[in-house]
């Protein structure tokens, strides 16, 4: 029989050489030995073996291990991206946590003393950034002014020089060093103070023209010192009054630089005679006599004239003046300026041609 399967296979194809090598095995280990297919089952078998292998592979089954490193797997995969999700957080809520802190961060602000014209003090805080518009309008709310462009701010700088502060400038930038103290003082003075609207701004120019008084720079003579002094008490304290009035009653006044007990007793003798005077219209009468002063509204500064000579410029509302120890040389009225200019310490006024104006 074995020699008849290997000659029976020796006279079949290629294709059947497989499963009789397969079943001379069988035969070997004693098992019946299956009869070879025929034509159609060989046919059969190879059409079912081309589907075969276009087919998606039988997925075995998974053993034990298999399943134990797959769920390690899982827990390991889900640990990680629990993990990365907490640092996703964590980042985001770090993020989240400093960004308001660049948006909500306040302006350094600075604190301002402004020394007010009574000697009282005024202390706000303006942002660093600010202008000096800004302090400017706090003062004078604070101050109830409304006829504000008379008045301005000054500084010290470095070398005690006066300076206006410019209100369209930024603080910072113009007070460069050291606390930030002003003075509200008026700038630009009146010609005609009857024409302010308001009795406080009259007041405030009052007092302006005090401290300029007794700072000796508005001279005035013994006589107009003691009238503008009686209409100062007048202002302040009302009429005389015998009974509440003693020798010392305007003791804590001052009227001039070099206070005297002579000019102390004019003052009281004019205080008596203005009886029935309201405190507007003593401070009216002040301001009209006060005006008058040939240095009033007047603000000098020092200089050298084409020679080196030293003079003073002053500057006013009428024009530009210039002294000469201590009297007026020239006066530059302003209708007839038709260019100011400077370069570096150089100042140079151009004046309309014509007669030229007579110097005093």
């Amino acid at each position: 029989m074995t020699t008849e399967s290997g000659s029976d296979s020796e006279s079949k194809p290629d294709q059947e050489a497989e499963p009789q090598e397969a079943a001379g095995a069988q035969g070997r280990a004693g098992a019946p030995v299956p009869e070879p297919p025929n034509e159609e089952q060989q046919q059969a078998l190879e059409q079912f073996a081309a589907a075969a292998a276009h087919s998606t592979p039988v997925r075995r089954e998974v053993s034990d291990k298999e399943q134990e490193f797959a769920a390690r797997a899982a827990k390991q995969l889900e640990y990680q991206q629990l993990e990365d999700d907490k640092l996703s957080q964590k980042s985001s809520s770090s993020k989240l946590s400093r960004s308001p802190l660049k948006i909500v961060k306040k302006p350094k602000s600075m604190q301002c003393k402004v020394i007010l014209l009574d000697g009282s003090e005024y202390t706000c805080d303006v942002e660093k950034r600010s202008r000096g518009q800004v302090l400017f309008d706090k003062v004078c709310e604070h101050l109830n002014l409304l006829e504000k462009d008379y008045f301005g701010l000054t500084y010290r700088d470095a070398e005690n020089q006066k300076n206006w502060l410019d209100p369209a400038k930024e603080i910072k930038k113009q007070v460069r060093s050291g606390a930030w103290h002003f003075s509200f003082n008026v700038k630009f003075y009146p010609p005609d103070p009857a024409q302010l609207s308001e009795d406080i701004t009259r007041y405030y120019l009052c007092l302006q023209l005090r401290d300029d008084i007794v700072s000796g720079r508005l001279p005035c003579s013994f006589v107009t010192l003691a009238l503008l002094g009686s209409y100062t008490v007048q202002s302040e304290l009302g009429d005389y009054d015998p009974d509440e009035c003693g020798s010392d009653y305007i003791s804590e006044f001052r009227f001039a630089p070099n206070h005297t007990k002579e000019l102390e007793d004019k003052v009281i003798e004019l205080h008596k005679s203005h009886r029935g005077m309201t405190p507007a219209e003593a401070e009216m009468h002040f301001l009209e006599n006060a005006k008058k002063l040939s240095m009033y509204g007047v603000d000098l500064h020092h200089a050298k004239d084409s020679e080196g000579v030293e003079i003073m410029l002053g500057v006013c509302a009428s024009g530009l003046l210039i002294y000469r120890d201590r009297l007026r040389i020239n006066r530059f009225a302003w209708p007839k300026v038709l260019k100011i200019s400077y370069k570096r310490n150089n100042f140079y006024i151009k004046i309309r041609p014509g007669e030229p104006e007579k110097s005093e």
